[in-house]
């Protein structure tokens, strides 16, 4: 796992991509694939060692699924409108998304007992987010899902909208409008694949706080795409609107 890590710090800081087929029997299991996250993280600097890293991505295809969450380096989160040429991107694609805040520290042990049903109440706030998803793998539809996993789950950069009072939405209802470049507008209307984006939440806090850390106020996680994924070339201009709730903007 360790020279894992290193050729993915390597991919980063020489701007270049790797082959999967080297590595596809590498890891085991996500536990491992999460040990590689935090070997890079450490090795870029990303965080103060020590502490729970401030912004976070999670989820998963549906509540049927074991869902993933990457901590995001923080060069690439951004407020819109957010402009990204100096950032090293390779086959980049957008994700319109909710980001949600907590509004209180949540400790393992409130953690370990979270219910779904409870965990709205620690959210103060929530925003339109768009996340440019990015690998460092050459091949991203050939590589194994624990592979794309410890590369950050193939995270590149991160926009957030102007926060909102978090409230209770009707998100079946919700209407999510994105546009990339000179394509059509996509619309879609409560695609969140997980039905509630705030659903997430107790699966994600135990895997902040699973090494015994407290995960403060302030923590932002953005929780899954209503889009899908659209493809984008450097320099497009993206929008992305819910309606009621706020808009980002950006250029890849």
């Amino acid at each position: 796992m360790t020279a894992l890590a290193d050729a993915l710090v390597a991919a980063r800081q020489f701007n270049r991509t790797l082959d999967a087929t080297p590595w596809l029997a590498t890891l085991q299991d996500a536990a491992q694939a999460y040990e590689v996250q935090d070997a890079v993280a450490s090795a870029l600097g990303w965080f103060e060692a020590g502490t729970v890293p401030g912004c976070w991505k999670s989820g998963g295809g549906s509540r049927n699924v074991t869902l993933t969450h990457a901590p995001l380096p923080p060069a690439g989160v951004r407020a819109s409108p957010a402009e990204f040429g100096d950032l090293a991107l390779h086959s980049p694609g957008i994700e319109a998304e909710i980001a949600l805040r907590l509004g209180q520290d949540v400790t393992p042990a409130m953690a370990a007992t979270l219910g779904h049903e409870d965990a709205a109440s620690l959210i103060d706030a929530m925003a339109v987010s768009v996340e440019i998803v990015d690998s460092r793998w050459h091949d991203l539809a050939a590589t194994p899902a624990l592979l794309r996993l410890a590369d950050s789950q193939v995270h590149g950069a991160l926009v957030l909208g102007e926060w909102q009072p978090y409230a209770a939405v009707d998100w079946a209802s919700q209407r999510c409008e994105t546009k990339v470049g000179n394509s059509e507008t996509v619309v879609r209307e409560g695609t969140h694949p997980l039905a509630d984006p705030a659903w997430l939440l107790p699966i994600w806090l135990r895997h902040v706080t699973r090494h015994g850390q407290t995960a403060p106020t302030g923590t932002v996680v953005t929780t899954g795409s209503w889009v899908g994924v659209l493809p984008c070339r450097r320099g497009d201009q993206v929008t992305a609107e819910f309606a009621g709730t706020g808009a980002v903007r950006l250029i890849v």
